[in-house]
Formats: C-alpha cells, sequence, structure tokens
C-alpha cells in the first residue's frame, strides 16, 4: 500500500476508485465502505485510493475547541486500510485555505484534476467545499455528465456509523473495553515511545515500560488495570497496563501510563510501542502500604494470565454473532431446547428472542429461568418474514443466526460456519446439516443437507426430494455450493441481508428464505452447507406439514419467488407448465381425500394472479436496488438441477439426491 502526503507527489492516475473521510477509528462502519471500495476496484480494473485529512478538520476550523478526542492517530489507521487491500492512502493537509475551496473547485480540481475516479464511494449526507455546501446531489450532476459513477451509501449505513463512533467513545470512557472492540472490528490500540520512569515497578517485582503517548488529543481509556497485547520491536507480547497517578506511592497529578510485559526482560528505552486493550481488570485504588499494593499486583498478574490462557481469549476480534428465535406459543419447545442454546461454544454470541405477541406464557418463562436472551417484544403476530425483519432490524452483529425454536442445537454449530464465512467471503449464509430430533440418524425434511431447485422451480434437498427422507450415512458430508439454505437453521452476513433488502414481508412464512438466497446470489455471493455443523429439528412443530395453510403458503410463495427472479423469457412457459402440474397435485389431494388441501393449491393461485403486479414491481424494484450499487447481476447461479425433479421421482424412480444424473447443476434458471 502506497501513502502519501503531498498532492505533488501523486501519481497520474488514471482510473480510481475512492472514498473521503476523516475515518477516525476505522471501526466496523468505515471498514464496510473501504471494503466497497476495494470490491468496486477490483471489478471495475481501477486503482482504490482512501482520501483522509490531517490534522482532523475540527482542530484547523476550531482551534480552541479542546474538547476534540480521537480514537486513532494518522499512522494507526493505515494498518486498517492495508488489511482491507486498499492500493493507496492520500493525506490531505487539511488548512484554512483547503477549507475555503467551493464544491465545484474541489470536485474539478480536487477529485477530477487529481484522482480521476471512476467510482466514488459516499454517505448520503456527505458535506464538502466552502461552508460544506456540497453535496451526493452534487456529486450526481457530475455522474448524469458521465464523469464518474456515485456510489452512496444508505442513510442506514451512515446512521450505523455515527452511532458506532459515539458508542465506541462512550464505551471507552466508561472501560467497557469489550463493547469498544466489538463496535471497532478491532482491539483498541494506544501508541506511544517507550520512557525512563521513577522504577519503582521494579522496586515492586514488577518492572514496567512506561509509555509516553504520541498524540494529545487521543483517547486514553479510564484509570485502572487492563489486560492487554503488546507490540514491541515487531514482536507481540501479553501483559497488564496501568493507567493512574499512583496513589499508594503519592506520586502526584500526574498520569502514569506503564505496562508490565510479561516474559520479556529487553531493554527498550526510546523504542516505539503499540498496546491493545483486550479488556478491563479492575479501578485504581489506593492501598494502606508497599506490601498491600504488591499483593494486588500478584492477584491482577494471575488475573490477567488466567484470561490469556482461557479458551475464548481473543487472538483477534471474534465477530460478534445474534442467535435470533422468532417464536410464536412456543413454549413447549422453549422449555425442551432453549438450554441447548445457552451451552453454544462460541466466545462472542447474544441470544434474542423476537415474540411475535404470543398468547401463551413464552415470555414469562424465558424471563424467569433465562434471564441473559434478551427478549424483542412485538405488537402482532407478523408471521416469518417481517417477524424476523423488524427483529433484525433492531439487532447490531456481525452475523445473524435464523433458528427456530423447536432446534437442538450442537454446541459448535455455529462456531464451525463462522470460520468458514470469515475464511470465505463471498459466502451470504450458511446452512448447518440438518437432522431429525427423533431419529438422529436421518435427515430432517426442512434443509436436509442443502437445497437446490429444478429449472420449474421445485425445491429439494441433498438427502430429501418430495416425501422421501435418507438416512444419514455421511454421503453428504462435503461443504457444497447449494441454490437456498433453510430457514429453520442458517447463519447469514448481516451485511448481506441487509443490502439484499431482507426477506420479502408479503411472504409471511415458507420459502422466504428460497426467495432471499436467490437474490442473494443475484448480487454475486454464495450459500453453502457445512455438514460438520449439526443441529436436530422437530419439523412441522410450528405447523404441520400438511397443514392447508402451509400448503397454501408454499404453493402460492413458490410461484411469486419465480416472477420474481426468474428470466423473463422462460417465466411464462414455466408458469403455464406449473399451471398444469399444480393442477395434477390438487387431484391428488382429492385422491387422497385431502379436500382442504386440494382448496389451499386452488386459493394459492387465485391469490398469485392478484398478486402478479406487486411482483413485477418488487422484481424491477430489486434490479434498480443492484444497479444503484453498481452490482452486475449473476445471472448463472449454484444449485440449479439442470431437469426436472417430478419426472425423476416419479417415472425415473429416483426418489434420493444422490442417483439424479446431475448432483451440482450451476445452469442459469
Amino acid at each position: 500500500m502506497n501513502i502519501f502526503f503531498n498532492l505533488d507527489d501523486l501519481p497520474a492516475f488514471q482510473k480510481t476508485v475512492i472514498t473521503i473521510g476523516a475515518f477516525d477509528g476505522v471501526h466496523a462502519g468505515h471498514q464496510k465502505i473501504v471494503k466497497r471500495v476495494h470490491h468496486l476496484a477490483k471489478e471495475q480494473a481501477a486503482e482504490s485510493v482512501v482520501i483522509t485529512f490531517h490534522p482532523h478538520p475540527r482542530e484547523v476550523i476550531y482551534p480552541k475547541d479542546t474538547s476534540l478526542e480521537l480514537l486513532t492517530t494518522l499512522e494507526e489507521k493505515f494498518p486498517y486500510f492495508e488489511r482491507e487491500g486498499i492500493d493507496h492512502v492520500v493525506v490531505v493537509p487539511f488548512t484554512i485555505e483547503f477549507s475555503q475551496m467551493s464544491p465545484r473547485e474541489y470536485v474539478e480540481k480536487f477529485l477530477i484534476g487529481n484522482f480521476h475516479p471512476a467510482s466514488i464511494v459516499i454517505g448520503y449526507d456527505h458535506r464538502f467545499g466552502l461552508n460544506r455546501a456540497g453535496n451526493v446531489d452534487l456529486l450526481k450532476e457530475y455522474e448524469r455528465k458521465g464523469l464518474f459513477t456515485v456510489v452512496e451509501i444508505a442513510k442506514h449505513e451512515t446512521r450505523e456509523i455515527v452511532i458506532s463512533s459515539t458508542k465506541i467513545r462512550n464505551a471507552i470512557s466508561n472501560a467497557d473495553i469489550k463493547l469498544a472492540n466489538q463496535l471497532l472490528g478491532h482491539a483498541y490500540v494506544l501508541s506511544g515511545k517507550i520512557v525512563h520512569g521513577q522504577k519503582l515497578g521494579t522496586r515492586l517485582g514488577f518492572p514496567t515500560a512506561n509509555i509516553e503517548v504520541d498524540f494529545s488529543r487521543k483517547l486514553v481509556p479510564p484509570d485502572g488495570i487492563y489486560a492487554v497485547r503488546v507490540e514491541v520491536n515487531e514482536r507481540e507480547y501479553e501483559g497488564m497496563l496501568y493507567i493512574g497517578k499512583r496513589p499508594t506511592l503519592g506520586a502526584g497529578e500526574q498520569k502514569s501510563i506503564e505496562v508490565n510485559i510479561f516474559h520479556f526482560n529487553q531493554r527498550i528505552y526510546g523504542e516505539s510501542i503499540r498496546v491493545f486493550f483486550m479488556d478491563f481488570i479492575r479501578t485504581d485504588q489506593q492501598f494502606d502500604s508497599l506490601d498491600d499494593l504488591r499483593a494486588q499486583l500478584e492477584k491482577d498478574r494471575t488475573h490477567v494470565m488466567e484470561y490469556f490462557r482461557e479458551p475464548n481469549a481473543p487472538e483477534q476480534m471474534t465477530p460478534e454473532l445474534a442467535v435470533v428465535i422468532l417464536n410464536y406459543n412456543g413454549l413447549s419447545f422453549l422449555e425442551k431446547f432453549l438450554d441447548s442454546f445457552t451451552r453454544i461454544v462460541y466466545s462472542n454470541y447474544r441470544i434474542y428472542l423476537a415474540d411475535n405477541a404470543s398468547t401463551d406464557s413464552s415470555i414469562a418463562f424465558v424471563e424467569k429461568y433465562f434471564p441473559s436472551v434478551h427478549v424483542i417484544r412485538l405488537d402482532r403476530n407478523y408471521g416469518f418474514a417481517e417477524g424476523y425483519n423488524r427483529a433484525l432490524g433492531q439487532i447490531e452483529a456481525d452475523y445473524y443466526a435464523i433458528v427456530n425454536s423447536d432446534l437442538e442445537l450442537t454446541p459448535e454449530w455455529a462456531s464451525r460456519i463462522i470460520t468458514y464465512m470469515e475464511e470465505h467471503p463471498d459466502t451470504a449464509v450458511c446452512q448447518p446439516k440438518i437432522l431429525d430430533v427423533k431419529n438422529k440418524e436421518a435427515f430432517e425434511y426442512a434443509g436436509a443437507a442443502g437445497g437446490y431447485i429444478d429449472l420449474l422451480g421445485y425445491p429439494f434437498c441433498r438427502g430429501r426430494i418430495l416425501d422421501t427422507i435418507e438416512k444419514d450415512t455421511g454421503q453428504y458430508n462435503d461443504i457444497q455450493s447449494i441454490f437456498w439454505a433453510t430457514g429453520a437453521a442458517c447463519i447469514i452476513r448481516a451485511e448481506a441481508f441487509r443490502l439484499v433488502g431482507g426477506f420479502d414481508r408479503d411472504y409471511f412464512a415458507h420459502q422466504e428464505e428460497i426467495d432471499l438466497c436467490w437474490r442473494l446470489q443475484r448480487a454475486g455471493y454464495q450459500i453453502r452447507v457445512i455438514p460438520s455443523s449439526i443441529v436436530f429439528h422437530v419439523g412441522g412443530g410450528t405447523l404441520d406439514y400438511q397443514d392447508p395453510h402451509k400448503v397454501y403458503l408454499n404453493f402460492r410463495n413458490n410461484l411469486a419467488t419465480l416472477i420474481k427472479n426468474q428470466s423473463r423469457l422462460p417465466l411464462m412457459i414455466v408458469l403455464l407448465i406449473r399451471l398444469v402440474l399444480d393442477g395434477l397435485a390438487g387431484l391428488n389431494f382429492i385422491v387422497k381425500g385431502q379436500f382442504k388441501n386440494c382448496s389451499a393449491v386452488v386459493r394459492a393461485h387465485l391469490s398469485l394472479y392478484g398478486w402478479i403486479p406487486g411482483l413485477m414491481k418488487k422484481r424491477r424494484a430489486f434490479k434498480k436496488r443492484l444497479a444503484d450499487m453498481h452490482i452486475e447481476p449473476v445471472k448463472k447461479l449454484k444449485g440449479v438441477y439442470r431437469g426436472y425433479m417430478l419426472i425423476d421421482y416419479y417415472l425415473m424412480g429416483r426418489k434420493r439426491f444422490s442417483r439424479l444424473p446431475v448432483n451440482k447443476g450451476t445452469n442459469e434458471l
């Protein structure tokens, strides 16, 4: 990564993707923007550029304002930009003269003149130029002239960034290091030089390196003892850090920052040091004697060492997982299975119960016996799709685990999926292997070992075709790209969920996960199954598989998904064929004496026909959504069976996934 401190030193850029900002903290919100710049640059064969300012604009515009405390020094920002794959960082010297530049001069001379951008990634409320008069609307004037494209970060994303900056400062000021690190997406860092101290720590048996912070406006955590990682001479060590005025020693008003580095005896005066805050141990306090202080420091060191020896002690920030159970009168399942949710082996997760206005005592049970579970109360039964949309809209996390209440989770089911997803950023959703809680050697209907779809839009699974369910003998233990992941148990990137607009609220329930996964694939993401991750499912626990309302929703929503996502040319042919086949399915229900199910098929079609104008509107809206984000829709989708599942099943007798002639279809639907 190249770093430039002077505009005169810039190379002759021909085509770039740029973003501009102070990026204080380079926190999780900033990282999303920087990732977007990197990905767009790769797609457009351009160079990625982050433009930032030094000093911070507030220092120049409001020089008498002493309240500004920054999360990162300029030098502390660079490693995070490099980690995200940025090609160039340009540090613009921020001066009064620069701030007086008119908005059009800023765009034409500064941005176009220096960077020749193909795309500019910017927040919806970004302001620039004299009196901050320039905005996104002005940039879009230039876009209409064909000079560059503007990628506008959505309002909810920039709101998240603002909230995160405030939360981070508040968390650090309150010594809530875990929360601060969670919001930052990395450990909070303090940089400085090692200077001579009074050698008091050595006399106590705890030699320390005294740190002189590089930057006067750096936000320093409150007084106390912290578990830290220390980087010095390009090597990392564990240690405990003290911040305070050493009241026991009567050292005066001068605050001291000093670190006891474990298993370390080098002389490092004058060297640079970086301290990464991992956890807060205790507040500073005054002791009656040096012996009492020494005894407490022994306890502190033991405490910190135990912290680093714990199995889940973070080597780096663990992504936050929100395990979200949508509940409607599911007391019996919560009583039976909720304990398995609390036994997940993962270091950074929270459990949420999103309650769809249950009329049983579900909430009372959870609040009494599982007080650590966060309850989100919805004012009525919104169904699966809108219920999850509303609940997830209230939760900040890196990943969402969407899980039914009728599940028994295995301890490592989530960690195995997230480990894979962290290594494969193109993957938006993963599901575990779904086995039957009543027969743990068999697959379960709702997802089995991953969802597929045929050319007519009929869904099926590895391990389950129609009503034929296979025994699990390890035949589908390979990680595989699939078409859809089950809504009974899956983990999805929060960013991807928001990017495609979440679930379609009008589905209410059933097959909304297939529609979501189809849209995610069109946006360039992969859907995968991780069979080493296992959960056990009751199946039909919330609504029996043969319930007429479930039949109605399945037939209606399946056809709706085709209309929203299918390529237009074959769509009419597919719908005509489906009309005939669904009619045969209705006759089959009559033969079986299931008259209500036959009626449900008829009602599904009648409802669909009135819904078609709305579905076409959704289809156009999603296409525009991708265009606005400059995403070229993917047409060759994974997990598509190049054939007709009903013909294979009924005429060819191929009732097991492994007997289908093509197991890994990748053709376009």
